[in-house]
């Protein structure tokens, strides 16, 4: 054996179970999609076998993209033992998914994960009896805790996981034998109720798949109608009824529930954290003190050092002293200190503050309270007539664009997903960061509420952008229920929130070590080269030209200075190059010297539109690049980069012309530029709503988010 699938609801800690399989370090959330994708390792304690950790999914039914991945692996590949992690505190719902991964007649062990959580809450699960009743080996597990990890590790070695398949309503019963014995020459053997079956529900894949002639389908139909019309029922809601008629018997055989009416600690929180006014000014008050934390201070207090310090007095003088010591060219002096080191540090600066931020986040999200975000957020989403299912991509983009984006394959509806890619990269991410902890310590050290607003400066474009891209064409319609689990409450664990720390600070810096590294040689070779190659002043550099040139693009907005404008242009490599370019671009000094020369240069609100301008354009090259795989297609990117920058464009224009405005620093083109943007914005508010749309608010009665 060889060939190791886990698989399971979201949540319910298989990703857990594979970090300890396996030895790995894949990333942990504790809220359903953070698994969008296969990963594989080998076993610790036999590296012959491969365990694959599949995407988390309710059921077999290809619906969304992690559905049909996991599906798709198990019915094609064929894995030689598939590891069932079952949430034992949610036993009815996820046996849903092991009695479909029986029906495939696949070697099938059950791993009955959180059993300590479970009797925790006053259930009490006979696990021998359940086996019994399934006909599975059962292993109980506490991934979290590390317990009885070692048996199951023996059962998967073993491989001895032969069941008998579990017998329905004997009227479905016999209408799935009749429709076995008319596939039984053209399906495997070992695969045939599995198709039977999903005849029976009409799937359109396999139909597709099993191209059937014209007397199979009408024997097939006929099955199908004459079992519709004993059940009284559509032939799909009949096999759901009997998969969940089936659980229930053994649910009630197998476990003794002792506090069925009480209200658990989480119930208790959730009624104030999710309550429908409550909800968000409280996580309005949790962002703000994490950003006052992060940039205002704890993580500016290891900026400050790092920047003023370490990168602004002990490594540039150690290496000026060697430097001159060798009696190194000039100029390569310059691009070492000036270039690299200037350029490198005011970026690496702000790790002590991206490493709190993260800190903040990875304990919200390791503790459960990010999932109740979502939840809430789909109440105001669904009101816009947004898909809540986006905002999880969104909360997985504040660490970075590129797994946020990658994370819409959870969402099933083609045009909501392809909506989320393009608004995704609005909310702020760790490189984004940098930009922001410069324009608020820079321009407004004293004021808290800069960091956050960025924060819901995104929002505020998704769901601003969501209300006009819905009323086109290209994705209007309904969205759909948003059905997610709230896991429950408990302590951060704190190797997970560490691990998530470290995982991202550390992909912070490798990204300064190769991709900002390379930027940072070529801007400062840019700015003290002309274009014959010779070493010239930056004013009359061919970086300065470039600025130049388009710098008349962003004057509307404040900050049409050659220097701005290049640090735009760079931020598309990584958005982190938008502080090192500046710094390049001001020349050196210490941190100190160089706030001053922003402070000196631009007014606090052309701060505050650069910063506004760099959070909503176009992301980073390896997002866009995430786009056009996602995408599959050159022109859908080209419109998600086009839409974002007019976005940005548009929101920097009407913020710094208001303020010009609201000085009196009127002007017929402040004037004229601000009530083009707030025409623009209203038009595309109340733009004319298609028909189907209209159709579609008629119908949609069933808004609102469920909660398991």
């Amino acid at each position: 054996m060889g060939n190791v699938a886990l698989v399971g609801n979201p949540n319910s800690g298989k990703t857990t179970l594979f970090n300890l399989l396996t030895g790995s370090n894949q990333t942990i959330g504790n809220w359903p999609g953070v698994t969008v994708e296969k990963k594989s390792g080998k076993l610790k304690t036999n590296a012959s076998i491969i365990i694959q950790d599949l995407p988390g999914t309710y059921s077999l039914s290809p619906y969304s993209i992690e559905e049909r991945v996991t599906r798709n692996f198990i019915i094609s590949q064929q894995p030689d033992l598939v590891v069932d992690v079952v949430d034992s505190t949610n036993l009815e719902r996820n046996l849903y998914l092991t009695l479909q991964l029986m029906e495939t007649g696949t070697p099938l062990v059950l791993a009955l994960n959180m059993m300590d959580i479970a009797e925790k809450s006053g259930k009490k699960i006979n696990i021998g009896k359940l086996s019994y009743l399934l006909s599975l080996k059962i292993v109980w597990i506490s991934a979290l805790k590390k317990k009885n990890i070692q048996k199951l590790e023996k059962e998967i070695e073993s491989n001895q996981a032969e069941y008998t398949y579990p017998e329905y309503d004997e009227r479905l019963e016999s209408a799935l034998s009749m429709i076995q014995d008319t596939i039984r020459s053209i399906v495997p053997a070992d695969k045939l109720r599995w198709y039977a079956i999903k005849l029976f529900e009409c799937d359109e894949q396999i139909n597709e798949e099993l191209q059937l002639n014209e007397k199979k389908k009408k024997d097939i139909k006929a099955i199908i109608e004459t079992a519709e019309e004993i059940f009284g029922e559509n032939s799909d809601s009949i096999i759901v009824n009997a998969r969940y008629d089936f659980i229930s018997k053994i649910v009630e055989m197998s476990v003794i529930s002792t506090d069925d009416f009480q209200a658990s600690l989480s119930d208790r929180l959730d009624v104030v954290l999710t309550n429908r006014f409550l909800a968000l000014p409280i996580f309005v008050l949790v962002m703000w003190l994490i950003y006052y934390l992060s940039i205002q201070t704890i993580g500016t207090m290891g900026s400050d050092w790092v920047n003023d310090v370490l990168f602004g007095e002990w490594i540039p003088n150690y290496v000026t002293s060697i430097l001159k010591s060798l009696q190194v060219a000039g100029w390569m002096q310059g691009l070492i200190v000036d270039g690299i080191i200037n350029g490198m540090g005011s970026i690496l600066g702000f790790v002590p503050q991206i490493m709190m931020l993260f800190l903040c986040l990875g304990i919200l999200e390791d503790c459960g309270y990010m999932a109740r975000i979502a939840f809430v957020m789909d109440r105001i989403f669904h009101k816009f007539n947004l898909s809540g299912k986006s905002f999880i991509p969104m909360l997985i983009s504040t660490g970075c664009g590129v797994p946020g984006i990658m994370a819409t394959r959870t969402i099933e509806n083609e045009k909501d997903r392809k909506m989320t890619i393009m608004l995704t990269t609005f909310m702020p991410c760790s490189a984004k960061l940098t930009v922001i902890a410069l324009i608020s310590g820079t321009f407004f050290p004293n004021q808290s509420w800069i960091a956050p607003s960025a924060y819901f400066m995104g929002m505020l474009a998704v769901v601003g952008s969501g209300i006009f891209l819905k009323r086109t064409r290209l994705f209007s319609g309904p969205p759909l229920p948003f059905v997610m689990e709230l896991p429950a409450y408990h302590f951060p664990r704190a190797a997970n929130v560490l691990n998530q720390v470290i995982n991202r600070a550390s992909g912070f810096i490798k990204k300064a070590g190769t991709i900002i590294f390379a930027s940072c040689v070529l801007i400062w070779f840019l700015s003290n080269f002309n274009f014959r190659l010779q070493a010239v002043s930056q004013s009359k550099s061919m970086l300065k030209t470039f600025g130049t040139i388009l710098a008349p693009l962003f004057a509307p907005l404040g900050f049409g200075d050659w220097r701005a404008t290049v640090a735009v242009i760079a931020g598309l490599i990584a958005k982190e190059n938008c502080v090192g370019t500046l710094r390049i671009a001001f020349g050196s000094g210490t941190a100190t010297a160089f706030a001053e020369s922003l402070r000196g240069t631009y007014s606090a609100m052309a701060g505050y539109s650069f910063l506004a301008f760099n959070l909503l354009c176009a992301p980073c090259f390896a997002a866009i690049g995430t786009m056009y795989k996602e995408y599959g297609d050159v022109k859908w990117t080209l419109k998600a980069v086009g839409y974002q920058t007019a976005v940005a464009y548009l929101v920097a224009l009407l913020l710094f012309q208001s303020y010009q405005l609201v000085n009196n620093n009127i002007s017929w083109q402040a004037v004229t530029a601000v009530l083009v943007v707030i025409a623009v914005f209203a038009y595309c508010l109340v733009i004319k709503k298609d028909k189907n749309e209209q159709i579609f608010e008629i119908q949609d009665e069933m808004k609102g988010s469920t909660i398991i």
